[in-house]
């Protein structure tokens, strides 16, 4: 039975649910408010440069090809991919480095460098992480949170003490030092909450990083998201962008479609892959099911200060990804989640796509991406912005040993007020809601409205979590949910 389906959003999740939704004979029109598709995936082009203004990192490219080999296609077929060594380098105090290259040996090398018998450990450390991998994929995420029972196989209960133990307390037990300690804590920031905070069983972030490796897509991440755009388009699925959705319209408890500038869409089923938060706010008060309350009591991932910087020169002692860890990780780690405040003295990260993908910056040039994690919900002003970019790249010349400032071209910026402006994220936070253990796979909010039939929603706020792979994912589950509920519905399309 096809049905006529309106997507709200057009990021990942929500392109990836179009492919499948139009795969299986639906009518998919997605509305974005924006100029371009993506979310908050999308590119700034200034002066010969080009910057990916949101994700940076590719990593875990079994689920890319995973999702094109869902519709008999390949990544190759789309774009083209480059193993970066080194994956990234790390800067401590006082200009020490350490780098993590493209393969397991020359990873326990560099440990084993630092720590004499951590090589050792690593490797045990890294099978184990690469057992969790494999349960992960082919047991957990995707699965679409309707149920516990949906983490209850014969793996994971071998593995069920790793979900009330914490990353940093497994890392710490093995390892001893710090550097290598936080080298390790390091992934799991992608889950959107400290290492302290996260279960252990997360640790097939480890090796999504170490044993999977880095990548980069030719001409910048936003090629993944040009690539499913022409996936979905050529399955029908139309596109309207400038098209900000003002409500999601109702009736009975039964979703009936948008209104987008003013005017009302019908639809037969609405999918939301907006910020769940503001998707809610677009029902009626009664059609939502998570209350203010709810969501002020929920961790969430953090926001981010970002600058995007034209240098007209080429840059020293850098790699594509660089990890800034030459202040205090945990005093950082406490102002975003304990005492949500401006850090003194930010960790911070910076990539340099030129320097892999020359077509990124203007010949003798280098564009920087520079990213200082925040608390969500904080002031932010332009002082505040230009202040923090003083100290960070103060520290940046210092620790790779040269003068850049005089350099610049140009500086853009994009922190916790754009983030609301041009997403409608919560609180301007970055990457969704962070994977704790009581917010992990079931105990997130749900994929489907338990007020409203017919309305889906899909993203970093509901499973599997954040990130984009784990989005790609989400756009995957919610559509086997919307397809199951076309299969069991009557002629007034009320849902099982």
């Amino acid at each position: 039975m096809s049905q006529n389906i309106v997507i709200i959003g057009s990021g990942f999740s929500s392109l990836s649910a179009a492919c499948y939704l139009a795969q299986a004979g639906n009518k998919v029109t997605i509305y974005e408010k924006n100029a371009t598709v993506g979310g908050r995936a999308r590119q700034l082009h200034k002066e010969g440069f080009t910057f990916d203004i949101g994700p940076s990192w590719y990593w875990m490219p079994d689920v890319f090809e995973k999702f094109f080999g869902d519709f008999d296609k390949k990544v190759s077929d789309y774009y083209q991919l480059e193993k970066l060594n080194p994956a990234y380098t790390v800067f401590f105090e006082n200009r020490y480095k350490i780098t993590i290259e493209d393969t397991l040996e020359k990873i326990y090398a560099a440990f084993e460098k630092e720590e004499k018998g951590s090589a050792t450990k690593l490797k045990a450390f890294i099978a184990e992480a690469k057992s969790n991998y494999n349960i992960a994929i082919e047991n957990l995420v995707y699965r679409p949170g309707v149920s516990p029972l949906e983490l209850v196989t014969p793996d994971t209960i071998k593995k069920v003490g790793q979900f009330f133990s914490t990353i940093s307390r497994e890392v710490k037990k093995e390892f001893k030092n710090e550097k290598l300690i936080k080298i390790l804590e390091f992934p799991v920031l992608f889950l959107g909450a400290k290492p302290s905070d996260t279960p252990a069983f997360y640790s097939f972030m480890n090796y999504a990083d170490f044993g999977l490796g880095t990548w980069h897509p030719k001409g910048g991440m936003y090629q993944v998201i040009l690539a499913i755009k022409t996936l979905a388009e050529s399955l029908g699925v139309q596109i309207k962008t400038n098209a900000t959705v003002s409500k999601i319209t109702s009736q009975s408890g039964l979703a009936t479609g948008i209104m987008v500038d003013g005017k009302e869409i019908k639809a037969d089923i609405v999918l939301c892959g907006a910020d769940y938060h503001h998707g809610e706010s677009l029902l009626k008060p009664e059609d939502r099911q998570y209350s203010d309350t709810y969501w002020e009591r929920k961790t969430f991932a953090p926001s981010s200060l970002l600058f995007y910087v034209g240098f007209n020169k080429k840059l020293k002692n850098v790699d594509h990804h660089n990890l800034f860890f030459d202040t205090d990780f945990d005093a950082h780690a406490k102002d975003i989640y304990d005492n949500p405040k401006w850090p003194e003295d930010p960790l911070f990260y910076a990539n340099f796509t030129s320097l892999t993908d020359l077509n990124t910056a203007p010949e003798g040039c280098e564009n920087g991406f520079f990213l200082i994690p925040l608390a969500p919900g904080l002031q932010d002003t332009p002082d505040l912005r230009a202040q923090y970019f003083n100290k960070i790249i103060t520290r940046f010349e210092s620790q790779t040993e040269q003068s850049v400032q005089n350099n610049i071209i140009f500086k853009e910026s994009f922190c916790v007020k754009d983030f609301v402006e041009q997403y409608n994220s919560y609180k301007g936070n970055a990457y969704g809601m962070a994977n704790t253990l009581l917010q992990t796979a079931f105990l997130r909010p749900k994929l489907k409205s338990k007020k409203v039939r017919n309305l889906f929603f899909t993203g970093q706020l509901t499973v599997p979590g954040p990130g984009v792979p784990p989005s790609l994912i989400s756009g995957k589950l919610v559509s086997g949910l919307i397809e199951s509920a076309i299969k069991d519905m009557n002629p007034t399309l009320a849902t099982v």
